[in-house]
């Protein structure tokens, strides 16, 4: 490759993490699907088009499962990206063939298919069958030779013409070498932004209320399960086998003025039981989702009951400062046994006692009984969490207060939201005793009607 191909930029733009502004690939853009067999790179060059770590990558084959969404600003041109799970055609099992349907979803509706092989090694039978499985979607379709990272490679790119799929384009994804030349054929036929229907849209979508939502629990406690049914379609793989969310999943629902962002996370172990580098990364992701969202559903087994791994899990939320929505999934299954809803509740409240604030909601995202209370009370959660209260109105409320200690409180401010955040001016240096700032939370809750969310106490002498 010439100095230039390797010094070369690309102005991209990836919807990035769950922080991102959206990540659901809108049905006004073209849409681009990265397939091929297992380990040839698709997540790295998915990563490297939207300039976002979206997809894990790593050496073990298989990791990406579901479809990772992302959008991608080439010029003036902008388009979405599906990253998908390694197809292995003709595979009946039960990982590799939800992959395969998967996949179908993302390419019976795409405008251009990346057919991704690796430049390092020889042409397989899983290649030239997955081609001949593409062909059958008549959309355009541009060979991508990966792991062409010096001179010597690139001269074994001509190779590939066997499959019959024209001039290959030879690239390094994770060098980011020859993406230039891919990103110009790929968008020739796309049309250009309108930036007046653009400036339109953008408008549209700063008038909706933004929810972040990030479904967490432990491995199979149906968190992917749920995903599907909140947004009514086979958004993630559902299999009895426990780990099978590796990267984290997105969706976006809009209701009304409303849009709420769902992302299912990996199932989150003890660390002591995590060794696959994979599953360890999977984890880190989904305690960053938990750190970027706004509020967090914390999904418990029905049938199982609460564990301590649920206490874990429901603490690195309450630590973050995020609103929580205890989600008791498989009630069906529960209440076939005889169990009752009141003595679930109790136990629910005994093992997670520092999740007092947080409302309780039995369903079964399998049957999708309960669901549209979670829309409802995540939006009132927001809301919460979101609330200001006026200096005049808190310092009505500190007239109000009798401790029963010997702290003075002088006066009251909220210095911050999600969560609210208050500065109690008191007469002591020290910061308050657990009590106290108990206490102060309790009367706040029941005085300005703070739900399903953490409130932060600060105190400073006056």
């Amino acid at each position: 490759m010439s100095k230039e191909e390797q010094s070369e930029t690309i102005a991209v733009s990836g919807t990035g993490e769950l922080d991102s502004s959206a990540s659901t690939v809108s049905e006004l853009l073209p849409t681009v699907v990265i397939v091929g067999r297992p380990n040839v790179g698709k997540s790295t060059l998915f990563n490297a088009l939207t300039g976002e770590r979206r997809s894990i990558v790593g050496d073990e084959p298989g990791i990406t499962r579901d479809r990772i969404y992302g959008e991608v600003t080439y010029g003036r041109k902008h388009f979405g990206l599906i990253d998908t799970g390694g197809i292995i055609p003709n595979d009946d099992q039960l990982i590799p063939a939800n992959i395969l349907k998967q996949a179908r979803i993302a390419l019976d509706d795409c405008s251009h298919i990346l057919f991704v092989i690796d430049g390092r090694t020889e042409i397989t039978s899983a290649d030239r069958n997955l081609v001949q499985m593409l062909r059958q979607f008549d959309k355009p379709i541009s060979m991508v030779v990966n792991k062409i990272d010096a001179q010597v490679r690139e001269n074994l790119v001509h190779e590939f013409y066997s499959l019959g799929l024209g001039d290959p384009f030879a690239v390094s994804a994770e060098h980011k070498l020859g993406l230039t030349d891919l990103l110009a054929h790929i968008t020739a036929p796309f049309p250009e932004t309108d930036e007046q229907a653009q400036a339109a849209r953008d408008e549209e979508d700063a008038k909706k209320r933004r929810i972040k939502v990030a479904i967490i629990g432990r491995p199979n406690v149906g968190k992917s399960t749920l995903l599907n049914a909140l947004v009514g379609s086979e958004r993630a793989i559902v299999s009895p086998v426990a780990g099978t969310t590796r990267d984290a999943v997105d969706e976006t629902v809009v209701e009304g003025n409303v849009s709420y962002r769902f992302v299912d996370t990996a199932g989150i172990r003890r660390k002591g039981r995590t060794h696959e580098m994979t599953e360890k990364l999977s984890v880190v992701m989904a305690r960053r989702n938990i750190r970027m969202a706004n509020v967090v559903l914390l999904i418990v087994d029905a049938v199982e009951g609460v564990v301590g791994s649920d206490a874990t899990i429901a603490g690195y939320a309450h630590e973050e400062g995020r609103c929580v929505v205890i989600v008791v999934n498989k009630w069906d299954a529960a209440a076939a046994q005889g169990k009752s809803k009141r003595a679930f509740t109790e136990s629910v409240r005994d093992e997670l006692k520092f999740l007092d604030y947080a409302p309780i909601i039995f369903a079964s995202a399998l049957n999708r009984e309960g669901i549209r209370k979670i829309f409802s009370t995540v939006r009132r959660a927001f809301e919460s969490a979101s609330k200001r209260v006026t200096t005049g109105e808190l310092n009505r409320f500190v007239e109000t207060l009798k401790f029963e200690g010997d702290v003075k409180v002088y006066y009251a401010t909220q210095a911050g939201i999600r969560p609210p955040t208050f500065v109690f001016f008191t007469d002591q240096a020290e910061k308050l005793h657990f009590s106290a700032s108990r206490f102060l939370v309790n009367r706040l809750r029941e005085h300005f009607g703070f739900e399903s969310t953490p409130i932060v106490i600060k105190a400073k002498r006056r």
